[in-house]
């Protein structure tokens, strides 16, 4: 998986980051089990801070994207069923990308075919072990 960062953008490198490793386990380039480079390696190989790397991977690691072991490093965690509170998060920002997508006069059926698109992009059953 190659990590693309973009230093001049508003959107925190840490969150990019984030981001970037999520869309990688959803599309199944990053599969369960499948360990992470280590924070030092990630961070010489982005060419960022290793503490922006370190709260990265704490944050993936709270979310249940990945677990982190001291002898193994970071690995993917496999494929959960949605959480309550992952549910609540999905429908804030999903009100939020509707009434955007409202005001800048988008039809409904085309803001659900690209959701429909970007959802099919997606393999998580690849990602379980």
């Amino acid at each position: 998986m190659i990590i693309s960062l973009d230093m001049s953008s508003d959107t925190p490198i840490y969150v990019q980051l984030r981001n970037q490793i999520v869309k990688g386990i959803g599309k199944g380039e990053l599969k369960a089990g499948e360990s992470l480079p280590s924070v030092r390696q990630m961070a010489q190989d982005a060419g960022i801070n290793s503490m922006t790397v370190n709260k990265t991977y704490q944050i993936l690691k709270a979310e249940g994207f990945i677990e982190i072991d001291r002898r193994k490093g970071a690995t993917v965690c496999p494929v959960r069923q949605g959480e309550g509170a992952f549910r609540e998060k999905l429908e804030a920002e999903l009100e939020l990308l509707s009434a955007e997508a409202c005001l800048k006069g988008m039809h409904k059926d085309e803001f659900l075919r690209i959701c429909e698109e970007m959802f099919k992009t997606m393999h998580p059953a690849e990602s379980e072990g």
